[in-house]
This record gives C-alpha cells, sequence and structure tokens, in this order.
C-alpha cells in the first residue's frame, strides 16, 4: 500500500473531524457532509464512541469513502482503528512506534508535526505528508519556511481551522485543511437539520474558493 497521502489530500482538501459526534447522529452527520461536498472523515479515537463511529461509517460507505483514525497515539489504538476498518491514521506528534508499525506494515498515516525535528523524523519512517498540528499556534510563513530545507513535504493544517480564516491556510501553501467544530454549527446537528447543514457546508466550501477537488464518496440510499 502507498503510504503517502498527498494524492488523496490533493483530491479531497478538507477533512471533516468527528469529535463526540453522538453516535445515534453519527450517520446521517456524514451523510450531510457528503452532501456539503466533503468525501474526506476522521474519527477521533479519544471520542466516547470512536471506534463503533468507524465501524458504522465503513458498513455505511464501503470502500467509496476514506474513513480515518484520528489521535492514533499507541500501536493498540492503531491497531484497534485498523481493525474496525480506519483506512489511515492520525497522530498529534510522532510516536515512534506507531510511525515504526505503519512504516513497516505499509499503512497510510498523517504524522503530526510542528517543528523541523518531527518533520525530519516522520520523513526517515518514509512519511512526506504530514499533519501541522495546532495550525493556528504557527506565524504566517511558517509552513513555507518548512519547505525551504524540506521541499519535497506537504502539510494539512488541523488546529483551530474556521470558516473564517479557512482560505488562508491554502494561500500559506497548505495542501489541505481538517475543520471539526467549525465545519457545521452545533444547533444544525442538535435540532437534526441535516439539509442547512449540507446548505451550510457548500456555502463554506464556494466562499472559501478551495482548490479543485474530486468527491470520491457518495451517499448510500
Amino acid at each position: 500500500m502507498k503510504m503517502d497521502m498527498y494524492s488523496i489530500i490533493s483530491d479531497n482538501p478538507v477533512l471533516a473531524i468527528f469529535r463526540n459526534v453522538p453516535l445515534e447522529h453519527t450517520v446521517d452527520y456524514a451523510e450531510t457532509v457528503v452532501r456539503g461536498g466533503i468525501s474526506f472523515f476522521e474519527i477521533a479515537l479519544n471520542s466516547r464512541d470512536g471506534i463503533e463511529q468507524i465501524r458504522l461509517l465503513r458498513k455505511h460507505f464501503g470502500d467509496s469513502c476514506m474513513i480515518g483514525a484520528g489521535t492514533a497515539i499507541t500501536v493498540d489504538s492503531a491497531k484497534a482503528a485498523l481493525d474496525a476498518g480506519a483506512q489511515f491514521l492520525l497522530t498529534p506528534g510522532t510516536p515512534l512506534n506507531v510511525l515504526e508499525f505503519c512504516a513497516a506494515g505499509g499503512i497510510m498515516l498523517l504524522p503530526g508535526v510542528l517543528t523541523p525535528s518531527d518533520v525530519a523524523v516522520s520523513l526517515q519512517y518514509g512519511f512526506r505528508t504530514m499533519k501541522l498540528f495546532p495550525a493556528k499556534s504557527v506565524p504566517r510563513g511558517y509552513v513555507k519556511a518548512l519547505k525551504g530545507p524540506y521541499d519535497d513535504t506537504n502539510y494539512i493544517a488541523i488546529g483551530g481551522v474556521s470558516p473564517a480564516n479557512i482560505g488562508e491556510f491554502f494561500e500559506e501553501g497548505y495542501a489541505g485543511v481538517g475543520m471539526a467544530g467549525g465545519l457545521m454549527p452545533e444547533e444544525i446537528v442538535r435540532n437534526e437539520r441535516w439539509e442547512a447543514g449540507a446548505e451550510y457546508i457548500r456555502k463554506l466550501l464556494a466562499d472559501s474558493r478551495l482548490p479543485s477537488r474530486e468527491v470520491r464518496c457518495h451517499e448510500n440510499n
């Protein structure tokens, strides 16, 4: 399996992050995100029902949708996510045992980086596309500076991305962004206003003038 995720992010520049989405809303929430135009998902493993949500979404979408597991900070949690059907993993940092496990198994991984040393470690294990976290905390120009010595790397911005600033991250040179709380207003989820949620996401993407992308996920009726 090809470990690097740049081509996937190029086609799907916005990652929808599930963090504490109620279990009973899992499929409706995901369908809403897909109707809005996003087809790339991360389920946070430190959410209460993370593993079960991975199972639900893989069963619902099959192989037509990319479902990943975030906060994979141990090999055991990585294995549990993969057993549940996760197609890729994300880490908030660079735990060497997880990087080694993924590299040895050819598992797609977005390792979390913040410093040049983190980037060097990720490259050592063969991962050239990384999750820069927390992205909002770094100054403007930071990614361009990283890509000076590490010109064959790419980054997805996670941490602090919102409807108000999403376009700035692409201007800064990020290949993609991940959004959790800012993806859909809580009121829409709480009141199950799913069509309003899809329209909210459509407008978000249109207003952000994102790079062209190929939607890889479709709704199952």
